[in-house]
């Protein structure tokens, strides 16, 4: 079951769930994702941006080539801003007012694909932010984060590289964790554009269920 946030002539903002695919993968068992299900209900949907399988929360897409040509523009010149929030292990103390940088260089690893390393020499330039909101208890803390670049897994890599894994990560974890969630505890937020069409200052918001 997909929700509909927000639909006109133009764009759609939907809320993917967790473990579902963005847009179809290798193979008749990765057929069933998001951009098939939107397209059931809005046969012109496109996808303009994606969220890991594992990640649930907002995601806008547009309605025919010339709406998803847009949005990809404005994508690309960093003028669609999102916020997620996520429970990650160890204890950070809340810090509301004030945001934190993670400046490092992202890159494929090549041998362990789909995974990403941190790496000096190959990769590329790759900054997400985030602060405090509450820490819970000794063992896991929730942050609001912000991703400036758009690089794959970017916040996830990130985070594990601070020593901060998000909770339920089965890719970027630390080798001592505990298992404490059946999912990766990631969720999209806030998104906020400018509609493509209209010029009209759009925002979505969207409440974890974490």
């Amino acid at each position: 079951m997909i929700t509909v946030l927000y639909a006109d002539a133009h764009v759609l903002v939907v809320e993917k769930p967790a473990g579902m695919l963005s847009v179809p993968g290798r193979g008749a068992d990765k057929r069933d994702c998001l951009s098939l299900r939107v397209q059931q209900l809005h046969a012109d949907a496109l996808i303009v941006h994606r969220l890991d399988m594992a990640t649930s929360g907002l995601m806008l897409m547009a309605r025919g080539a010339e709406a998803q040509s847009r949005l990809g523009k404005a994508f690309a010149a960093r003028q669609v801003h999102k916020r997620y929030q996520a429970l990650v292990h160890g204890r950070l103390h809340a810090d509301a007012e004030h945001w934190h940088a993670i400046d490092l260089p992202i890159a494929p690893d090549w041998p362990n694909r789909p995974l990403r390393i941190i790496c000096a020499q190959t990769g590329k330039p790759s900054l997400s932010r985030w602060r405090s909101l509450a820490p819970l208890g000794n063992m896991t803390t929730r942050l609001e984060l912000e991703p400036v670049t758009g690089r794959s897994h970017q916040l996830r890599v990130h985070l594990q590289a601070i020593g901060h894994p998000i909770v339920g990560d089965a890719l970027y974890t630390l080798a001592d964790a505990p298992p404490v969630a059946d999912r990766l505890m990631l969720h999209a937020t806030e998104i906020a554009f400018m509609h493509p069409v209209t010029g009209r200052a759009m925002q979505f918001t969207s409440t974890a269920a974490f």
